[in-house]
């Protein structure tokens, strides 16, 4: 690996340099270089995806939730079905398993009712079930009424992320790991980069800030990029709990979503292990720790869909942290994917807020940066 590090600092330039080795910088460095593109990923810590991408639901997104016409509506919907085929083209490992999004009161109802008409404006149909239809599907639910997404699945991410690593090294690019950059300057012949402290040596006609939770912080580090183009960076943490006990459930389980997310959901792995969440806690820096006595939220939350969920069936599984940009009690952003025509910078491509649905529009969204790195802004 240090060889290939200084191989590459000693050419005078590499085409494009990738910020991040999480799901996103694995996609995006994947696409760049199947089009031919010297490709050098330059990630902080020691491998790729361990944080945000190794710390989710592992759920494949049908694209019912997200406001109509945003980048998280088109990028879910249309990488959802990229996703799904890449992993069987790969023999990667993913289950359409369903999903019932439930109403547990008659004062929900109406808030059912809204979410069918917005994923029908999202160009996914789903089918509205009364109470008695639901419990078909899931006897141990409780409910009034629910909606099924059959198009919603879940993915091994970890396998998922391994062939995209794979096929990005195949195709010539080259990853670096425990490599953290801490400079950057726009020059008329390209975008010098200084990593680990270090004197900028690398140039690169393009960079792609991939790097998750630090984007914000990334671009801050671009001498000269105009500040009022770097979105705060917010971080809400999300615990999961898993269940020691035997899940009466084959299908996911959401309840309607709440401001701060989609709600502590029920979640299956493929071998058919239960977890529960996330909940959203807001936090200054990213924080991996389960705090055991949020079990009690959890009991809670789980036990208005599921009243028979037994007592010290839960028990603390792992966090993650949601890379937001938007500020709490505010309306959650869209992604924002920025070229050159958006911030006026050449050759920066940065990529803001991306959280869920990331993992499942990960295909789409590097299809769409592949787009605007063709641009050559």
């Amino acid at each position: 690996m240090i060889g290939e590090w200084l191989h590459f600092v000693s050419m005078d330039e590499v085409d494009v340099v990738v910020i991040g080795a999480g799901v996103i910088g694995l996609a995006v460095a994947r696409a760049a270089a199947r089009c031919g593109r010297d490709t050098l990923v330059l990630e902080a810590a020691a491998g790729f995806g361990s944080e945000t991408s190794s710390r989710n639901s592992e759920v494949v997104h049908a694209g019912i939730h997200y406001p109509p016409g945003s980048l998280k509506a088109r990028l879910c919907v249309s990488g959802r079905e990229l996703l799904y085929e890449f992993c069987e083209r790969h023999g990667i490992g993913h289950r359409r398993c369903g999903k019932l999004i439930v109403a547990v009161s008659e004062s929900e109802r109406a808030q059912l009712q809204a979410l069918h008409r917005n994923a029908r404006a999202n160009g996914v149909e789903l089918e509205i079930l009364e109470r008695s239809q639901a419990r078909a599907l899931e006897p141990a639910l409780s409910c009034v009424g629910a909606l099924h997404s059959p198009l919603s699945g879940i993915v091994d991410t970890h396998a998922y992320m391994l062939a995209l690593l794979g096929q990005a090294q195949h195709h010539s690019a080259t990853f670096v790991f425990n490599t953290r950059v801490t400079a950057m300057e726009v020059r008329a012949d390209g975008i010098l980069i200084g990593v680990n402290e270090a004197s900028p040596t690398l140039r690169a006609r393009q960079v792609i800030n991939c790097a998750g939770l630090y984007a914000p912080h990334v671009a801050h580090l671009i001498r000269g990029f105009p500040a009022e183009r770097i979105p705060p960076a917010y971080f809400v943490k999300g615990s999961y709990f898993a269940l020691s006990a035997h899940a009466p459930f084959q299908r996911l389980l959401y309840p309607l979503p709440t401001h701060g997310g989609l709600g502590i959901h029920l979640t299956l792995d493929l071998a058919g292990r239960a977890r529960f969440g996330p909940d959203a806690q807001w936090v200054r820096q990213p924080d991996y720790e389960v705090e055991p006595e949020r079990a009690a939220l959890f009991y809670a939350a789980i036990r208005t869909y599921w009243p028979a969920l037994p007592d010290g069936a839960l028990h603390p599984a792992y966090a993650g942290v949601r890379p937001r940009i938007s500020a709490p009690g505010a309306a959650l952003a869209d992604f924002r994917i920025e070229g050159p025509e958006a911030h006026g910078v050449p050759g920066i491509i940065h990529l803001f807020g991306i959280e869920s649905p990331g993992l499942t529009a990960s295909l789409a969204i590097a299809r769409h940066v592949l787009q605007l790195l063709e641009r050559r802004g």
